[in-house]
């Protein structure tokens, strides 16, 4: 009997214990979404109540860009959002910040993510003629990594690649569409809408799906204090992930709903398939690592095991 005053006292540290961490519907997750068909999956789990479903709470932001998405992030006003890589690298360049969870979206076999287009009106019909041409692009972004791959894998020189920076697609669209400029390279669905515009394909992803990938980050601080709800909210997005490959034309209506498509492709526009659980590897992190040094981006490495974190996958 001498023993149960102090079988009382583990089990109270135990309980304490198992409550410290913060239960998932006891916080509200916000997610920064800018208006691209990678941040589908989010939708659906609202609209399909999945968030519900695993227990936690989700409010998702629009924001109108990346530099706002990133000021969000930057005041503690989002917890999470859907971006790149070089985005998490770029957070983490002088102390841990960001880690990414879970691939956003990426190409797959027959859909591009990213398009290099040539201005119907500059009589370019082969990716050979880009050289030495100014290709219109988001310098240091996701962007210009994956055009530096994809045309460096068509047997590009460095000295053969040009660009002029042009930050804003519509600007981008504006002047493929009107020929000045000879090429552009544009996210989907957005290039769909230039091909429609007489704009021509030259290259795109679907060969080399990882360069493209977005990917789910949250803010490191969140992910110590919230750690259930991290682990809910991409078990919700897993299952919306599983509905979307299966019955991508239900989901229509919520791609005009939320403005992820513009209205001229609605009618003819294919839902892609989105990847299943997982996350960077290390090989990729080192790539657009390498790659952001060589462009002065970066002047020293960001460490990968700090930078991407798997143990929330469902």
């Amino acid at each position: 009997m001498k023993r149960l005053p102090f079988l009382f006292f583990l089990l109270s540290l135990l309980l304490s214990a198992c409550g410290a961490a913060t239960p998932a519907d006891d916080v509200t997750v916000r997610i920064a979404v800018i208006p691209v068909i990678d941040t589908l999956p989010m939708f659906v789990a609202e609209a399909e109540g999945l968030y519900t479903k695993h227990g936690v709470k989700v409010e998702l932001i629009p924001v109108g860009s990346a530099p706002e998405r990133d000021q969000l992030l930057q005041a503690g006003q989002a917890d999470g959002t859907l971006n790149e890589l070089l985005s998490v690298m770029l957070f983490n360049r002088e102390k841990i910040q960001m880690q990414a969870v879970r691939y956003g979206h990426m190409a797959s076999e027959g859909a591009g993510h990213f398009f290099l287009l040539a201005s119907g009106q500059s009589g370019i019909t082969d990716v050979e003629q880009l050289k030495g041409v100014e290709i219109g692009i988001s310098q240091g972004t996701i962007i210009e990594y994956l055009t530096d791959r994809l045309l460096e894998a068509e047997g590009f020189s460095s000295a053969d690649i040009k660009y002029v920076a042009v930050p804003k697609i519509s600007d981008r669209m504006a002047l493929l569409a009107s020929g000045e400029l000879k090429a552009a390279v544009m996210p989907d669905p957005l290039g769909g809408l230039a091909v429609q515009q007489g704009a021509v394909v030259l290259l795109d992803d679907s060969s080399y799906p990882l360069l493209g990938a977005s990917v789910i980050s949250f803010r490191k601080e969140f992910i110590e204090q919230h750690p259930q709800a991290v682990k809910a909210f991409l078990a919700a997005i897993e299952d919306a992930v599983t509905r979307i490959n299966t019955e991508p034309g239900q989901f229509s209506a919520l791609l005009a709903e939320k403005k992820m498509v513009p209205p001229p492709l609605l009618g003819s526009y294919n839902v892609p398939r989105f990847p299943l659980k997982g996350v960077s590897s290390e090989d990729e992190w080192n790539d657009v690592l390498a790659w952001a040094k060589s462009k002065g981006l970066l002047q020293a490495d960001v460490s990968y095991r700090d930078s991407v974190n798997p143990s929330f996958l469902p």
